[in-house]
């Protein structure tokens, strides 16, 4: 797992995006188990109380279970798999709509230029 952090967002809230993405591009399973909290943080060179909260804040999301001598796993649950791919590509596109309107765009303008990216990119993809 490599993260580059992000200096505006709270390092726990950055892993917990990762781990989602993760989820979302399939190089993560349900029912897949996590890194031990000292593991990840060894790796992704973080302070494990970090790491902790990170595990926490997933369990109150209902993200991951801990099993009990046994370690942290992804939950096995196709809705909440659906809930996370929708609300990434939610936070996506707000951001990029927001970036957008920042930018001068009207809603008209934006609407037609992610129209055309789209045709080009069927053209590039095909």
């Amino acid at each position: 797992m490599k993260i580059n952090f992000d200096a505006t967002k709270p390092i726990y809230e950055q892993i917990i995006d990762q781990i989602k993405k993760m989820l979302i591009r399939q190089e993560m399973s349900p029912g897949e188990k996590l890194p031990s909290q000292r593991d990840l943080a060894r790796l992704i060179e973080v302070n494990p109380n970090t790491i902790q909260r990170a595990y926490r804040e997933m369990e109150l999301l209902e993200l991951v279970e801990t099993r009990r001598g046994k370690g942290t796993f992804i939950k096995e649950d196709e809705k909440m798999m659906s809930e996370i791919r929708r609300e990434m590509a939610r936070d996506a596109a707000n951001k990029f709509i927001e970036e957008m309107l920042s930018l001068g765009f009207s809603q008209a303008e934006i609407v037609t230029w992610i129209e055309n990216e789209l045709v080009d990119l069927k053209k590039h993809t095909n």
